[in-house]
């Protein structure tokens, strides 16, 4: 394998997590509600799944536990937010530092410990081809997961009776709810459905990328996959490009570094969130909000009201 082989598959890498999380918060926020506790879920899927591995000696048992405790994470705030109608950022921002510090707690015990690598995925006579073989054809079932869960989202929001339910909640939800449309739960559903894919993409993190637990692993990937939902003006399509563009960015910022090359490496990382700002600037050019935003993002919805 050619170095810049190994520079492409380790992009691929990175930006699988980043990928499997903002889907799950893109369709919660087009449903109308703003989670800013993906970090929070990620960290516990990360602790939860790599526990539940090293248990059971078994993978497939922690991805199982890793999607549960990222979607209980969800129901938690799904509780405040939709049950009581508590502020969605504040209840995000709590989420936050409570999957924090509890997969910390969870996961101290198993510091130090490390799994076995996944073997990838090889189809005989096109895993082989020089190039493009091990990065077409030779990676491991969570990034053709994400391929997959992309188009699929995309299918969902455009073109099924469901997701434009969804769009039509999260754009106005009184107006929704005066159709006879059911707000708080497709809601309910959104919010799980992203709690599952933050805690798969923490899962990912602990059992593929890294294969060993240490507390904060997620590294602020949960708050990149916030950004790259607003980077991608709410789109999926976009969405899939943001990831890997975040992705290029991690990996140049530790070749950069390793090779000692004279730029610096905080430009370099802080190279996506200026491209999410100037992204931001020109969608909302002559508008109120930024394109594809759903009008109730943020909003909470009571009924009685």
């Amino acid at each position: 394998m050619t170095a810049f082989e190994a520079i492409l598959l380790t992009i691929v890498t990175a930006s699988t997590p980043l990928l499997i999380a903002a889907m799950g918060e893109l369709v919660a926020e087009r449903s109308g509600v703003l989670n800013l506790g993906v970090e929070g879920m990620m960290a516990m899927g990360a602790a939860c799944g790599f526990a539940a591995a090293v248990t059971f000696d078994s993978t497939i048992i922690g991805i199982a536990v890793g999607v549960l405790a990222g979607t209980a994470m969800a129901g938690l705030f799904a509780l405040a937010v939709l049950g009581l109608a508590a502020n969605q950022v504040g209840s995000g921002l709590a989420l936050t530092i409570f999957g924090l510090g509890l997969s910390g707690l969870i996961g101290a015990p198993f510091v130090g410990a490390r799994r076995d690598p996944v073997s990838p995925l090889a189809i005989p006579g096109l895993t082989d081809l020089p190039g493009v073989g091990r990065l077409m054809f030779g990676q491991d079932a969570f990034v053709y997961f994400s391929l997959a869960l992309t188009v699929a989202v995309a299918l969902f929001l455009g073109r099924s009776r469901s997701g434009l339910t969804l769009r039509a909640i999260g754009e106005n939800h009184a107006s929704a709810h005066a159709l006879g449309l059911p707000v708080l739960r497709t809601r309910l559903l959104a919010l799980l459905f992203g709690g599952a894919c933050a805690g798969l993409a923490g899962v990912y993190l602990s059992l593929i990328y890294t294969r060993f637990w240490s507390p904060g692993m997620t590294a602020g990937r949960g708050w990149i996959a916030l950004a790259l939902v607003v980077f991608a003006a709410w789109r999926p399509a976009y969405a899939l490009i943001g990831a890997y563009l975040f992705g290029t960015a991690t990996v140049l910022q530790l070749h950069a570094q390793a090779g000692q090359i004279g730029l610096p490496a905080q430009l370099l990382s802080a190279a996506p969130y200026v491209a999410t700002i100037l992204a931001l600037v020109l969608l909302s050019l002559g508008r109120g909000r930024a394109i594809g935003a759903p009008g109730s993002l943020g909003q909470p919805f009571v009924p009685e009201r």
